[in-house]
């Protein structure tokens, strides 16, 4: 069965109605941030156009558009390391999405960290913005995953 992602309709439609009508935005693309459902951490966030919305919901994966190759891209493809969907919110405007996963593997970044955000910005003696590294071991070596 196919996702029901339809044209927006009124502004109260969209945010108290029950009809899912994602607004993309004019790349055809929806934000997507996505956390681990078990701890809360933000793992990730990628765009998802019409088609990769469509695939997460019946297929119970998370898949997402590539801006940068171009194409709908399967969380896991190449390392294995998929996500399995155990919720899917969308915000008060249905321009961005919010999906809860079990991340397979432990690791969601393509550099081999559990999440994305493993740098913090502090700031250096002289007050200028450093990134420090939190939360940044590496579970896999990304040159023996992705070759």
């Amino acid at each position: 069965m196919s996702a029901p992602t339809t044209p927006a309709a009124a502004l109260d439609d969209v945010e108290e109605g029950v009809v899912l009508r994602p607004k993309f935005d004019a790349a055809g693309l929806v934000t997507c941030v996505t956390t681990d459902a078990q701890s809360g951490d933000v793992l990730m966030v990628a765009f998802m156009n019409d088609e990769a919305l469509k695939k997460t919901i019946d297929s119970g994966e998370a898949w997402y558009f590539s801006r940068s190759r171009g194409r709908l891209w399967r969380k896991g493809e190449s390392s294995g390391h998929v996500q399995r969907v155990l919720e899917i919110r969308v915000d008060c405007d249905q321009d961005a999405v919010w999906i809860k996963v079990e991340q397979g593997g432990g690791a969601a970044c393509h550099t081999g960290r559990k999440s994305c955000f493993y740098r913090r910005v502090d700031r250096d003696a002289e007050g200028a913005p450093l990134l420090s590294p939190v939360d940044a071991e590496r579970l896999f070596d990304p040159a023996k995953v992705y070759r």
